[in-house]
């Protein structure tokens, strides 16, 4: 047999060698949950950080679908806490939100996991805010609850149209 190099097909190998394991890293990999499962739990997620804030890396997982009155399990996984004396977070829900248990945590150095347990009142969307303080400096974490279903989409009050020139617009009455 007779092989040829080809400098493009190198490439498309390199590039599917790179994305097909970042493509199971993303899906969870292959412990996740099966997507048709009913009340499978959300794969954690990294919470986005400020620059000069705490440097503890926050992610959180939420359990499955939380509903109304019902107590939902939400796991915090800190890193980077640097400091001998650790760190140490204050829990604060949104109104319609209510925390079970202790308001505070005290967070060892190194990576540390704590679950805590909200219930929602209602439908829709609230937070559980995170306030993290390390020597001195603080950061603020906000880990969105959706309770119920999806979130509810805004209603349009325009009108879709398009110009003479097949742009197309929405057009909005004049308040």
């Amino acid at each position: 047999m007779n092989f040829r190099s080809n400098p493009s097909l190198a490439i498309v190998c390199l590039v599917l060698a790179a994305a097909v394991p970042a493509m199971v890293l993303a899906s969870g990999g292959p412990s996740s949950p099966k997507g048709g499962e009913q009340g499978a739990a959300v794969p954690p997620r990294t919470a986005g950080q400020k620059p000069g804030g705490s440097g503890v890396v926050v992610q959180y997982q939420v359990g499955a679908t939380p509903q109304p009155g019902q107590p939902t399990a939400v796991v915090l996984q800190f890193d980077g806490v640097t400091a001998p004396d650790g760190a140490t977070v204050q829990l604060t829900p949104d109104s319609g939100l209510s925390l079970q248990g202790s308001a505070t945590l005290t967070l060892p150095q190194g990576r540390s996991t704590a679950t805590v347990r909200v219930a929602s009142e209602r439908q829709g969307l609230a937070y559980l805010n995170l306030f993290i303080s390390q020597s001195g400096a603080s950061s603020v974490v906000s880990i969105p609850i959706q309770t119920g279903g999806s979130a509810p989409a805004l209603k349009s009050t325009g009108e879709l149209k398009t110009t003479p020139d097949g742009e197309r617009i929405i057009t909005l009455p004049v308040k």
